[in-house]
């Protein structure tokens, strides 16, 4: 929190909007520093969260809106609401508490509800439906690129397997299974946690969402303006980090071309050469921060 709102540097008359506004901590936090006049736009795929965030902010009266919609697609959203230019974006990926906590949701590899996984209801396949009739080939990719799982060959093939005679049904079920299967244990996560975020990151359109909306962000965000991005695994920040490389760069040709072709300009200026991390006193009131890394960038004329 300390860190975002450094980054951001919420001011008085600023606008700001949070494209994962969750149960809107961050977004108070904001509208806090940027009394009596800076205003907020706060987006979420996910009702619970919205309907949390409204209770949240309603203290602050019309400084907030609030509106359902994919961060992915911020700019037009921004644009639809008379809101842009902004001072700020904020991007919080990976999972909110709220959902975890929702055993109906399945997004916990503990929980007895329906194996799920979607942040937006009205998406059409859940994780069981992916797991239940995808090819061997196409589990084992999903779980390699979007999980770095070392053991996906083997968890799809027991997937397929074990679904041809009894489909998965609920993620606990699935969650016992994957650690049952796996050969290589870490003792500081469960066995499941790769293959989970796989299936989240597959359902929800994770990393193509997330490249879609850094650059929405960046169209949007006035010069000097910032972005700030959290991430919870290695995927989201590497997808940060060269977003960040090649937008700070004057020329993104091919290295075998001789002279630049592209035109591209350089659009922002990189505030973290490395990403910052929770402070230890953060993780030990918060567990769930230890993963977290944020990158802050700053848009150039």
């Amino acid at each position: 929190m300390a860190e975002v709102l450094a980054g951001l540097e919420p001011r008085d008359g600023g606008r700001y909007l949070d494209g994962t506004v969750g149960a809107g901590g961050h977004a108070a936090a904001i509208l806090e520093r940027s009394v009596p006049t800076g205003r907020l736009l706060g987006l979420d795929v996910d009702p619970a969260g919205l309907a949390a965030a409204a209770a949240e902010l309603a203290r602050f009266g019309d400084r907030a809106r609030l509106v359902r919609a994919n961060f992915a697609t911020c700019d037009v959203v921004a644009s639809a609401n008379d809101f842009v230019p902004v001072d700020g974006v904020l991007l919080d990926l990976g999972l909110s508490s709220i959902q975890l906590a929702d055993e109906e949701r399945g997004f916990s590899f503990r929980a007895r509800g329906p194996l799920d996984m979607r942040a937006d209801p009205d998406l059409r396949d859940t994780a069981a439906d992916i797991v239940n009739s995808w090819s061997e080939r196409d589990l084992r990719g999903v779980f390699a690129e979007y999980g770095e799982e070392p053991e996906a060959g083997r968890v799809a093939a027991a997937i397929v397997r074990r679904r041809a005679k009894d489909r998965f049904e609920t993620a606990d079920e699935l969650g016992r299974f994957v650690a049952g299967v796996k050969l290589r244990r870490r003792r500081s996560i469960d066995p499941a946690t790769n293959v989970f975020q796989a299936l989240r990151i597959a359902v929800n359109g994770e990393i193509a969402n997330l490249e879609r909306g850094l650059a929405a962000a960046l169209r949007i965000l006035r010069p000097g303006g910032r972005l700030a991005v959290i991430s919870f695994h290695s995927l989201e920040d590497r997808t940060v980090k060269r977003f960040f490389a090649r937008e700070s760069r004057d020329c993104i040709c091919p290295p075998h071309l001789p002279t630049c072709v592209c035109g591209h300009r350089a659009g922002l200026r990189v505030g973290t050469r490395r990403p910052l991390r929770a402070a230890s006193a953060e993780v030990d009131r918060n567990p769930r921060a230890r993963s977290a890394a944020l990158r802050i960038a700053e848009k150039l004329p």
